[in-house]
C-alpha cells in the first residue's frame, strides 16, 4: 500500500511537471558536446494505471490494481551518436489479490495476472548513424517486427519485454529495411526475480522488409535462428515470407489484406526434434466507418509439438483471455472474425469473435474479445476491454477478464 501510495504521488508531480511546462532544452544549432547533447536532451514520462480482473474456473478470482511507472532520458545526436535509459516501476494496490506468475505466496490458488511488482532498467543503449542511412544500436533495447507475431515487445503487459542486443538496421536500399540483431538476454515480462524472467540468449535475427509493390504491398522476409541456454525448449529456427496490402475498388471502400507462411524446426540447444508449419491469410473491407475482417492462423505440429513463438507479443494473438499463449501440442488453428469501427463519442471500438481446434480440428472453444478505447488529448488515453472464453475441452478453463486503464505519455 505505501509503495503503491509513493509511486502514484511521485508519478502525479512528474505528470504535472511535464503537463505545465516544457522542459528546458537548448535551440538553435546541433550540439558542438557531449555537455550540449545532454543539455539539449528530452526526457519521457509515461504512467498507466490499470485494473484487470479475472475469473476463472478452478481458481480464485484475481484483482489486479497496479500502476507502471517509465521515466526515461534520451540525449540530442553528438557527432552521430545518442544515448537513451529508462527505468520502469510497477506497483500494486494490493499484490496478493492476484497471482504474480507464482512469484507470491499470498496470492496462491488465485488466477494469474502476469504483471508482478518490480522496479527495473527497463531500456538503456548507444545509438549511432552512419553513411549509407545505416543506424546501429547496442544496448538494453525495445525491437518490434512487422506484426510482432515473432519478435516483439509483449507492449500490453505492464513490464515491457526489452532485449540486451546489437542491431543493426540500413535503409540503404530504396524502399527497403534490412535489419540484423544479435540477441543476448531477453527480459522478460515477468521480471528479473522470476525463473523465466530472463533468458540468455545466443540468437540471430535477420529481416528484410521492401514496399512500393503492387496493391500497395509490403513484403517482408525473415529468418529467426533462437536458442536459450536457460529455456532449450524454445530453441527453434524460423524461416518465413508475408505480404501485407490493400486495393480500392472504389473511392469509398478499400480491401486490405495479409498473407503470411513460415517454416520452423529445432535449433541450437533445443532437445526437440520436429519440423512444423505456420500459417495466415486474413481479408477485410473497409470504410470510413471501420473495417471488417476475416482471418484464420494456423500453427502446426509435428511429434506432439507445437508451433513456437517464444519472443512475439502474444497477447495480441489468439484471444486477449491468453489461453495460448503456448501453442499446445496437436497444433492451433484460430478462425476469427474481427471489426474495427468509430462510435460516437469519439470513441473508437475493435472487437474479435474466435474459434480454436487444434491442427486434426478437435475443438478447443470461442472467444469473444471487446476494447473501447478515447483519447482525451494527446496525452491522455482511457481503455476498457473484456475477454470471454468458453471451453470445449477438458484441457482448458472458462475464462472472463475485464481491464480498466488510463494511459499517460509524454
Amino acid at each position: 500500500m505505501h509503495r503503491f501510495r509513493r509511486f502514484f504521488g511521485l508519478s502525479l508531480l512528474l505528470c504535472a511537471a511535464l503537463s505545465g511546462s516544457s522542459l528546458a532544452r537548448a535551440a538553435g544549432e546541433p550540439p558542438h558536446s557531449l555537455a550540449e547533447a545532454l543539455a539539449q536532451g528530452k526526457v519521457s514520462l509515461q504512467l498507466r494505471a490499470r485494473f484487470e480482473g479475472v475469473d476463472q474456473t478452478g481458481l480464485r478470482d484475481a484483482d489486479a490494481l497496479t500502476l507502471r511507472t517509465r521515466l526515461g532520458f534520451t540525449s540530442a545526436p553528438w557527432s552521430g551518436w545518442s544515448g537513451s535509459v529508462e527505468a520502469e516501476s510497477i506497483a500494486a494496490l494490493d499484490g496478493d489479490r492476484y497471482s504474480q506468475a507464482g512469484l507470491n505466496p499470498g496470492g496462491a490458488g488465485r488466477a494469474v495476472v502476469a504483471d508482478p511488482t518490480s522496479t527495473e532498467i527497463n531500456q538503456a543503449f548507444l545509438r549511432g548513424a552512419f553513411p549509407a542511412a545505416t543506424v546501429a544500436t547496442l544496448g538494453r533495447q525495445r525491437l518490434v517486427l512487422d506484426n510482432a507475431r515473432f519478435i516483439g515487445d509483449v507492449g500490453w503487459r505492464q513490464n515491457q519485454q526489452t532485449f540486451d542486443a546489437f542491431t543493426l538496421q540500413s535503409q540503404a536500399l530504396s524502399k527497403t529495411t534490412l535489419t540484423y540483431a544479435y540477441l543476448h538476454r531477453i527480459h522478460r515480462v515477468f521480471g528479473d526475480r522470476h525463473p523465466q524472467g530472463n533468458w540468455t540468449s545466443a540468437s540471430h535475427v535477420v529481416h528484410g522488409v521492401r514496399s512500393g509493390l503492387p496493391a500497395g504491398g509490403i513484403v517482408a522476409a525473415y529468418a529467426y535462428l533462437l536458442d536459450f541456454d536457460n529455456a532449450a525448449a524454445n530453441a527453434c529456427a524460423t524461416y518465413g515470407l508475408n505480404y501485407t496490402g490493400s486495393f480500392s475498388p472504389s473511392n469509398r471502400l478499400k480491401v486490405p489484406f495479409r498473407l503470411e507462411a513460415a517454416r520452423q524446426s529445432d535449433y541450437g540447444s533445443s532437445p526437440l526434434h520436429y519440423t512444423t508449419d505456420y500459417l495466415a491469410a486474413e481479408a477485410g473491407v473497409g470504410g470510413s466507418a471501420g473495417t471488417l475482417s476475416l482471418g484464420a492462423e494456423w500453427l502446426g505440429s509435428d511429434r506432439q509439438i507445437g508451433f513456437k513463438t517464444p519472443l512475439a507479443t502474444l497477447h495480441a494473438f489468439n484471444g486477449w483471455a491468453d489461453l495460448f499463449l503456448t501453442t499446445p501440442g496437436a497444433g492451433l488453428r484460430d478462425t476469427y472474425f474481427k471489426v474495427v469501427g468509430r462510435l460516437p463519442g469519439a470513441l473508437t471500438a475493435t472487437a474479435f469473435f474466435h474459434r480454436f481446434e487444434t491442427d486434426q480440428r478437435a475443438r478447443l472453444g470461442k472467444e469473444t474479445d471487446v476494447m473501447v478505447a478515447r483519447s482525451l488529448n494527446k496525452l491522455v488515453t482511457l481503455t476498457a476491454k473484456f475477454a470471454t472464453f468458453s471451453s470445449s475441452s477438458p484441457v482448458y478453463p472458462d475464462v472472463r477478464k475485464l481491464w480498466l486503464q488510463v494511459e499517460f505519455v509524454h
